[in-house]
């Protein structure tokens, strides 16, 4: 992307957008500031995770159908939140619905295989084209286990992981994500920070991290731990996307990956907890190609329920088969979560629902972009599959590094508060990228649009 010439935005004008935008949405949400009040009395913080935490209070959701979520106060919105992710088949989905529906009167939980767990692993296997699979409870236990594989197959401790990039709320992850870059280093030697208190120096030590989109910088860094007789078991990476917004792999990257993990003997774990169906059938490995030695997948698999899986090779789950590495989970394969998982891979993220989510995902780049353009924003929009953002920055960013030198807080806040006033549901306060559901329409797309221009417009004029 070329830069290009833009307005500069008056930060004095953001703030005072900003107050003006803050005081209606908390006029219209003073049932959610009755349930934090509540809330905080059994809750931490008011909340069941630090991720659904905002100030002055979370915004307390209902119910949803759909494309729309309903919150406490009864405030309808679109929701292209969805979960983190999660729900892109859209609230409450009919088929999904039915099928937990019928098996919940057949027992909830038997800790014993059934056979939806075996469909679920024949159409997984058929989608990424790696053999074996075996379920957990999130992404954060999918990453967990794929790593503790990779460690026992190869015999070796340090992982490599991508600077700034998020797998879980495991120790070994917690590593080199939200710290400021200019602390951390040079790019061929970047420091082992960890994410928060409460994680060992000495873990954090045995992640070394590399930049996105630098091959050089990755086998420079493998080459001198191989030196230092500390040759990484895997290298795990977010392929189809960083989670920055959204930063693409650049042409040639991911290839570039698999043949130095090839080259040195190191597993490659593709972590698709956050893309995976969310961008098509069979994910990252389907869409650009490259086929990595395991995969990581939850959110969207599960169709709501909590759910996750890991794919690999047959060679490489030899040793889980053995028993010489252990893998479970007591609710690993849950009858309610495989039923869910395969009504949702074989009935609802059909071909079909991936050519509509493209045509959305078109529909509503090109719509950002032309607002852009018209009002000579600085900003980009960008996506894949069924995600996608405007990207608050004039030039393209392609890496941790590049995030941090144009993150711009202030206005992603400001865009946020515009959504939530005029009916859009998003993540709050941070660089999300939207996750479009099957059920959403072209309508929906330009009432985001629509709502975009207005910021925009308020902002240049």
């Amino acid at each position: 992307m070329a830069t290009r010439a833009h307005v500069n935005i008056d930060r004095a004008r953001i703030r005072e957008l900003t107050e003006r935008e803050t005081a209606k949405l908390d006029a219209r949400t003073q049932g959610s500031k009755e349930t934090y009040t509540r809330a905080q009395v059994s809750l931490a913080g008011g909340v069941a995770s630090s991720y659904q935490s905002r100030d002055p209070w979370p915004i307390y959701l209902s119910h949803g159908k759909g494309a729309q979520v309903w919150d406490v106060d009864g405030n309808e919105y679109l929701d292209f939140h969805n979960g983190f992710g999660s729900m892109v088949q859209g609230h409450a989905h009919d088929a999904i619905s039915k099928a937990v529906n019928d098996r919940i009167g057949l027992g909830t939980h038997f800790a014993a295989p059934t056979e939806d767990s075996i469909v679920v692993g024949e159409e997984l296997a058929r989608r990424w084209g790696l053999e074996h699979w075996r379920y957990v409870n999130s992404g954060s236990e999918a990453t967990m286990d794929a790593i503790r594989i990779a460690r026992g197959v190869t015999g070796r401790d340090t992982i490599v992981k991508i600077f700034g990039s998020y797998h879980g709320h495991h120790d070994y992850v917690m590593v080199s994500i939200g710290v400021e870059y200019d602390a951390i280093g040079d790019r061929f030697d970047l420091q082992s920070i960890p994410y928060g208190l409460g994680i060992p120096q000495v873990v954090a030590d045995m992640t070394v991290a590399v930049p996105f989109n630098d091959a050089e910088a990755m086998e420079r860094r493998i080459e001198k731990l191989i030196a230092e007789d500390r040759k990484p078991a895997c290298v795990i990476m977010e392929a189809a996307m960083m989670n920055l917004g959204v930063v693409l792999p650049e042409p040639g990257y991911l290839e570039a990956v698999r043949e130095i993990t090839h080259k040195h003997g190191i597993l490659l774990i593709f972590d698709e907890v956050k893309t995976g169906l969310c961008i098509a059938a069979g994910g990252a490995v389907e869409k650009y190609g490259v086929v990595p030695d395991m995969v990581t997948l939850a959110k969207a698999l599960g169709g709501g329920l909590p759910c996750g899986a890991i794919g690999g090779t047959k060679e490489l789950f030899e040793k889980v088969i053995s028993g010489k590495i252990v893998q479970v989970g007591t609710y690993n394969g849950n009858p309610l979560v495989m039923a869910a998982a395969r009504a949702n891979l074989l009935d609802v993220m059909t071909p079909e629902a991936y050519d509509h989510l493209d045509a959305l995902n078109e529909h509503i780049l090109a719509g950002c972009q032309a607002v852009i353009e018209k009002y000579e924003f600085p900003g980009y929009s960008v996506g894949v599959g069924s995600k996608g953002c405007v990207t608050f920055s004039p030039e393209k960013i392609t890496d941790y590094e590049s995030f941090k030198a144009n993150q711009d807080e202030e206005l992603c806040s400001l865009a946020w508060l515009y959504n939530m006033n005029r009916g859009i549901f998003m993540t709050p306060g941070r660089e999300e990228e939207w996750t479009l559901s099957i059920t959403h329409t072209i309508e929906d797309c330009n009432t985001f649009v629509a709502a975009f221009e207005e910021l925009a417009a308020d902002l240049t004029s």
